[in-house]
């Protein structure tokens, strides 16, 4: 095979930068398990997707009523025994989610137009399978069903996704297309879908749906390599029927709310079937020439590519662990690169929020940004080890979508350019100064200073205006007002540290000023972020876990949204009456024996140490707030921890939704030795290593090498730092210090080092009182 035909020069280097056959279990992608979060409440899936790419086309095994698609949040679930189909666009990680468009299922014998339940696969097109028969790779999926004894083969490209179904020998190949299936399904989900038989070997269609986001319209194009003998099109709205020969010239149109086709094929001589799947945010006619990503009918070949795009960006980073660690790092990034997801036609055409069609120029549009997520840890992950494009990209898709929203802001939580107004804040603000403030070029600051602003002032998130005139979010006025008040506090620090870099100064005092408006909701004398009312008193009765959850407080209670001041913990120390007061607490956070249905109730807790919940995101920074008061050890010992207790290797890996990457970057930040606590500060505080080894191959081409010596279950605590051969007395690193390129040296010990990092002048300083 000539590799120089199918693989980016820069894959075939990757490629060979790799003794020869130091096997393939030493890349990258060899170490990835992506079953890892497919069970549990991890709501990851194991199909096939390039880095970022538009198409995730994966099995679902999910049930169809609505009131129990929770567990089936990617569409597939690891105790499930039997397969839906494979849709070609899913989450990974999400706790809410949508999706699941264009389902194909191939078969033999007679067509059964309904899917059938897991306990009677049988009654319809579902089929068993087993895990035994099943394989997974970055970029490729492998499963053998059982009932309709055909082999499936996925793997795809950004725009276009491949199957590969192999039929038993003289099994007549038939296929069936449900636009009907989706994920979070109900009756009334689907507002319009087309079918069109363009000839004997393309179909394309679209779909609008009413899901997480209304109105969002997906447009296909899908490519046989045998040609059609025969097809029937059902509108089971209208409970008609369409047969007869789909010839060249035979130009069927179908169209209602409730479409599938049944597709033949006859026995094809090699018992084989390929099929090429494009989809277009804009039209079929986009569909179509989307197609042309993937010229031919080589499935070896293409699924090469994909594992050589995924060689490329998860060679971003080098790492030597013993093998569960390296396995559980690798995949956290793997898990890190698949959204944002490309969401544009190769002609650079894209559908924004206000549901129109832009072009997009000097960047490629992405969409699916679950910011009060990923603006954490997730963005500052992908700011260091992608390269400086995709990320431009990112920022400036954000940007773009505050030109066409309706409401003049950036996005929320955004999805196939649609808004869904799911959680708290205005995340995309961090986002874009954490790459600002790290020296990411290619966008506009101006512009994107205006969006900030723009969204931070006339956006209709909930208590804005009441946060603007009060210093805080009056809980008699709006829900979860004590969350809101903090997370609005933070992102208007991040846009003072923006409008001061760019020397902004009013911009930046204004916005100052308002990052301190969480002391407005902290209660001194208890200790606690609490709800205020508009009278300025806070509500009574108060209780720090039960009170008034799913009220007062974003999927946390108090326990968890007191600590949130990630911009000013200098502020929050003083509030505790200094660095013990500090400590002190988090030690009640982690320690405290907390029954097990005390959170039962409450949404997307999960992972619980005490009242710390990893599973959930406001808790991820928590157990680094020890360096602010001069414990770095104890940092290390709650990392120590939380790692232990909240990921392993199998297929409930994940403690909580991995959040399109979220949870899986704390994990690739914590196993490095270091966490973007605040983003926008241009610090990340050290915690402790859990790799002998990690290089990072930073976008600017130098690299950075992070050394654990000594590293053991046994040695967890640091003994001593050193960077470039000079030890660090410091208990953080700024951003410059890594993208210098350099080592970072950690000597661990079985006792910790209590002297190291508890002098005043070496903790984290840009967070301080303004």
């Amino acid at each position: 095979m000539n590799l120089s035909k199918i693989l980016p020069a820069s894959a075939i280097a990757l490629a060979l930068a790799f003794p020869a056959f130091a096997t393939a279990q030493s890349t990258p992608a060899a170490a990835v398990d992506v079953f890892i979060g497919t069970g549990g409440d991890g709501h990851t899936f194991p199909g096939a997707a390039r880095p970022f790419g538009m198409v995730q086309l994966s099995p679902d095994t999910q049930v169809r009523p609505f009131r129990q698609s929770y567990p089936w949040a990617a569409g597939y679930r690891y105790e499930d025994d039997s397969i839906l189909g494979f849709s070609h666009t899913h989450f990974s990680g999400t706790g809410h989610s949508d999706l699941g468009d264009v389902l194909l299922m191939p078969f033999s014998g007679e067509t059964k137009w309904e899917p059938g339940y897991p306990e009677r696969p049988f009654s319809g097109y579902r089929s068993r399978f087993s895990h035994q028969d099943e394989r997974a790779e970055p970029g490729y999926y492998k499963v053998r069903l059982a009932d309709n004894e055909v082999d499936v083969e996925l793997t795809a490209s950004d725009r276009v996704g491949l199957h590969r179904y192999r039929y038993a020998k003289g099994a007549e190949a038939k296929v069936m297309l449900d636009l009907r299936s989706s994920i979070y399904d109900y009756a009334a989900k689907n507002l319009w879908s087309r079918l069109r038989v363009r000839d004997n070997t393309l179909v394309t269609g679209m779909r609008e749906t009413r899901g997480w986001a209304a109105g969002r319209q997906l447009y296909f194009a899908i490519q046989f390599s045998h040609p059609l003998t025969a097809r029937s099109l059902r509108n089971f709205e209208r409970d008609v029927e369409y047969k007869g020969f789909a010839g060249p010239a035979d130009k069927v149109l179908v169209e209602g709310k409730a479409l599938a086709g049944a597709l033949e094929f006859g026995v094809p001589s090699d018992g084989q079937l390929e099929i090429k799947v494009a989809i277009s945010p804009v039209s079929e006619e986009g569909a179509i020439a989307n197609l042309a990503e993937m010229p031919g009918w080589d499935f070896d070949a293409e699924r090469a590519k994909a594992s050589a795009a995924w060689n490329e960006a998860l060679g971003a980073v080098a790492i030597e662990a013993e093998p569960e660690m390296r396995k559980m790092v690798y995949t956290a990034l793997y898990h890190s690169m698949l959204a944002p997801g490309l969401f544009m036609d190769r002609d650079g055409r894209y559908r924004g929020p206000d549901n129109e069609v832009h072009q997009a120029s000097g960047f490629r549009y992405h969409s699916t940004f679950s910011l009060w997520d990923t603006y954490r840890a997730l963005h500052p992950l992908l700011t260091l080890i992608q390269p400086e494009q995709r990320n431009v990209d990112f920022v400036r898709s954000l940007i773009e979508s505050q030109k066409h929203s309706p409401y003049g802001i950036l996005p929320v939580w955004q999805f196939h350019g649609q808004e869904t107004w799911c959680m708290i804040g205005y995340h995309a603000v961090p986002v874009i100064a954490d790459a600002y403030m790290k020296g990411l070029k290619g966008f506009d600051a101006e512009e994107a200073l205006k969006a900030m602003t723009s969204s931070a002032e006339y956006g209709p998130y909930g208590g804005l205006e009441h946060y603007m005139k009060l210093g805080y979010v009056p809980i008699d006025l709006e829900p979860e007002a004590a969350s809101k008040t903090v997370e609005y506090a933070f992102d208007d620090w991040t846009i003072a540290r923006m409008a001061e870099k760019m020397g902004k100064k009013d911009i930046a005092a204004r916005y100052y000023k308002r990052a301190q408006n969480y002391r407005n909701s902290f209660d001194v004398k208890t200790g606690f972020l609490r709800a205020k009312k508009s009278d300025g008193t806070f509500r009574e009765p108060f209780n720090p876990v039960l009170s008034n959850f799913g009220s007062d407080y974003t999927e946390g209670s108090a326990w968890q949204y007191s600590w949130y001041m990630p911009h000013d913990n200098a502020g929050l120390i003083n509030m505790l009456g200094g660095d013990k007061g500090l400590q002190d607490k988090i030690d009640q956070v982690f320690d405290a024996k907390v029954d097990d249905n005390v959170y039962a109730h409450m949404e997307d807790i999960s992972g619980l140490i005490g009242h710390y919940a990893h599973g959930n995101e406001p808790s991820h920074h928590v157990a680094y707030l020890y360096n602010y008061a001069g414990a770095p050890w104890k940092t290390q010992k709650r990392l120590t921890q939380v790692v232990a207790t909240q990921y392993n290797t199998s297929a409930a890996g994940l403690s909580g939704n991995d959040d399109l990457g979220q949870m899986s970057a704390w994990l690739a930040f914590t196993a490095f030795g270091f966490y973007p606590v605040a983003p926008g500060s241009n610090e990340y505080v050290i915690g402790r290593p859990f790799l002998d080894k990690a290089v990072l191959n930073l976008p600017n081409g130098k690299h950075f090498t992070v050394r654990a010596l000594g590293l053991s279950k046994d040695k967890v605590y640091v003994a001593g730092v050193t960077l470039n051969g000079k030890p660090l007395a410091q208990t953080y690193l700024r951003h410059d210090q890594i993208t210098a390129g350099g080592e970072l040296v950690f000597t661990m010990s079985s006792q910790p080092n209590k002297d190291w990092g508890n002098a005043i002048g070496t903790r984290p300083y840009s967070q301080t009182a303004y």
